[in-house]
C-alpha cells in the first residue's frame, strides 16, 4: 500500500486564521482531502481530530506540520508525541519550519541522529522559554503586589445604612440576617462586605 502524507494544522482560538498552515500545507503537496484542521487549544491533548488522525498513520505515512509546537505545548508532550508517531506508528514527520526535522524514509542515520538533537534542544528551549514567561509574570505580580497594586475585581462601594448596620452587628444590636434584609442583601455577602470594611468602620 502506497503511503499516504496527511498534514494537520490546529489553531488555539477562534481568533487566528489558518490560512498560513493550510497555505504551506498545500505547497509541500499534502492532498486537500488529508488536511485535519482543528480549533481547540493546546493546553492538552483532548484533541478529537488529532487523536483520530495520528491512530490513523500507517508504516511510512507522514505527517505534516507547520511547526513543532503543533505536536505539543511543552517538554514532554512534544517528545512523547514524536516518539508515538514514528517508533509505535511506525510513520515519519516532517516539520515545515524547520528542515531537519524530517524523518522520511530515504534518511541516512545522521540525518535522523539529528532530527532527533535538534528536536530534544527545540523542546526544551521552548519549555524553558515558557517557565522563564511564567515566572516573570509571578515576579512582576509580588512587585506590583508589594507596591499596593490590587488585583481582581474592584471592590463596589458600600450600600447606604452599611456602616452603620455593619456597626451595630459588631455591638450584637442586631442579627447578621437581620441587618442584611434591611440592607437588601444575602447573609453571607453582609458578611463578607462587614469583614472587608472592617478596619473602615
Amino acid at each position: 500500500m502506497k503511503e499516504i502524507t496527511y498534514g494537520y494544522v490546529r489553531v488555539s482560538t477562534h481568533m487566528q486564521n489558518e490560512a498560513r498552515q493550510l497555505a504551506a500545507m498545500r505547497e509541500f503537496g499534502v492532498a486537500e482531502e488529508n488536511i485535519v484542521t482543528e480549533r481547540l487549544s493546546g493546553k492538552d491533548f483532548n484533541r478529537p481530530l488529532y487523536q483520530d488522525l495520528v491512530k490513523k498513520l500507517q508504516t511510512e505515512d507522514v505527517l505534516v506540520v507547520k511547526s513543532i509546537d503543533r505536536l505539543g505545548r511543552n517538554y514532554d508532550e512534544i517528545l512523547e508525541q514524536w516518539a508515538y508517531i514514528t517508533k509505535e506508528r511506525k510513520a515519519a514527520i516532517v516539520v515545515l519550519d524547520m528542515p531537519l526535522l524530517d524523518t522520511r524514509q530515504g534518511r541516512d542515520l545522521t540525518g535522523t541522529l539529528i532530527a532527533d538533537i535538534v528536536l530534544q534542544l527545540l523542546s526544551y528551549v521552548a519549555q524553558t522559554e515558557r517557565e522563564n514567561i511564567r515566572q516573570r509574570q509571578a515576579e512582576g505580580i509580588a512587585a506590583a503586589k508589594a507596591r499596593g497594586v490590587r488585583f481582581g475585581r474592584e471592590r463596589l462601594a458600600p450600600p447606604p445604612g452599611f456602616r452603620k448596620m455593619a456597626r451595630l452587628w459588631r455591638e450584637g444590636s442586631i442579627s447578621a440576617s437581620a441587618a442584611a434584609e434591611k440592607l437588601d442583601m444575602s447573609r453571607d455577602t453582609f458578611l463578607r462586605r462587614a469583614r472587608e470594611y472592617d478596619s473602615d468602620i
